[in-house]
């Protein structure tokens, strides 16, 4: 049995909270409307730029990254508009059901869960549908451990479409290379609970001067999520339309400390090799990998156990009473795969230790294991400096 309240969170999310962002939180609340709320609020958006590689003042919203999604569907386009969401995924899906809601025209352009959307495969259906607005991506699809080729799947819009690029970005911002100004993205969304190192609460949004001239056309009502109001508030009295998460605003300054003082091509190379060394143990314990090298995430790593004879939620909850969580499979894929997150707070020495609690629960439940050889694959990944 583990030590009490002692664990290893190993899920694409929430992860887990470094010390210090959990101190900086415990700072009295002060005011939302005060200037010191002001003066956080103007330093935290501007030190956001470099992660999400733009020229334009990041917008924070008390919400989760999901409303930041809606706010993206609901200021840029109108019902009747049509649009394009490219679904790799839950995710993709979920961006889908946000389009349909507002009456929006969908067309959606399916993938094989667990593969990436190729350009080749957009330019295609582009050109099926040269009405849509908009064209909704997601870097990571959380639900299969894809990495979907953005900057390239950007290019490929703008070489077809007059369409925004609207990416979600909410289970890799803050781990990958992001350059949203660069590779022509007009809004790029994030989430506090996962690269970030911070619990849930908090959104991000980075817009583009095109969608900014979209969104000020655009008559969709919207109130909480009007972007225009949180840019105005920002650029006018460095603060926000409405009451602002002081608290993880002080742990939100803290993490980007750390992101900061760890450099922040260090930060993407560091989930490079944590992606690395995940795969190479999963390889070495006879276990089958969801995703292609080419599009593995650097984040999350899915495992596909949908012909292994032993059940997966009975694998994870054996593994959850050793202290170790990890996360199962979302719509038609529950039951069927696992999730192990390697994102933000993680170092190669926790995924060291949860590819071992794999190996001796497979072992426990019945499952022929050579103890040792998923740790071994790991290490010589650790060891090729």
């Amino acid at each position: 049995m583990p030590l009490k309240d002692k664990y290893h969170l190993r899920i694409p999310g929430p992860t887990p909270v470094p010390p210090q962002v959990q101190r900086a939180m415990t700072q009295p609340v002060i005011g939302h409307r005060s200037r010191l709320a002001s003066q956080l609020i103007q330093e935290c958006s501007e030190r956001l730029k470099p992660i999400f590689g733009t020229r334009q003042q990041p917008l924070i919203v008390a919400g989760s990254g999901t409303s930041a999604l809606e706010a993206a569907v609901v200021n840029t386009l109108s019902p009747g508009d049509e649009a394009v969401v490219v679904v790799t995924g839950a995710f993709g899906d979920r961006f889908a059901k946000i389009v349909e809601t507002y009456g929006i025209g969908l067309h959606r352009l399916d993938i094989p869960w667990g593969k990436a959307c190729e350009p080749e495969q957009l330019a295609d259906f582009l050109k099926k549908h040269p009405g849509a607005k908009s064209v909704f991506l997601t870097y990571c699809e959380t639900s299969t451990g894809v990495l979907n080729p953005v900057a390239e799947l950007a290019r490929t819009v703008r070489q077809h479409s007059d369409a925004l690029v609207i990416v979600d970005g909410v289970s890799c911002v803050g781990a990958v290379p992001c350059q949203m100004d660069d590779w022509g993205v007009d809004i790029m969304v994030t989430g506090s609970q996962k690269a970030l190192m911070l619990p849930p609460g908090l959104a991000f949004l980075a817009v583009s001067e095109r969608a900014w001239q979209v969104i000020a056309g655009n008559r969709q009502p919207r109130f909480y999520l009007n972007l225009e109001a949180y840019r105005r508030k920002l650029e006018q009295e460095d603060t926000t339309p409405f009451t602002a998460a002081v608290s993880l605003l002080y742990g939100l300054k803290e993490s980007l400390s750390l992101l900061e003082e760890e450099g922040f091509e260090n930060v993407c190379s560091r989930h490079e090799r944590l992606k690395n060394i995940t795969r190479a143990g999963i390889r070495a314990s006879g276990l089958t990998l969801m995703a292609d090298d080419r599009h593995a995430s650097p984040t999350v790593t899915s495992i596909d156990a949908s012909q292994e004879k032993w059940d997966v939620e009975a694998f994870r909850k054996k593994l959850q009473s050793h202290g170790f969580y990890v996360a199962g499979g979302q719509q038609h894929l529950k039951g069927k795969i696992f999730r192990i997150g390697h994102m933000g707070y993680c170092d190669e020495w926790d995924i060291l230790t949860v590819l071992a609690a794999v190996e001796v629960t497979l072992s426990q439940m019945g499952q022929s294991v050579e103890p040792g050889m998923a740790t071994k694959a790991a290490q010589e990944v650790m060891m090729d400096v």
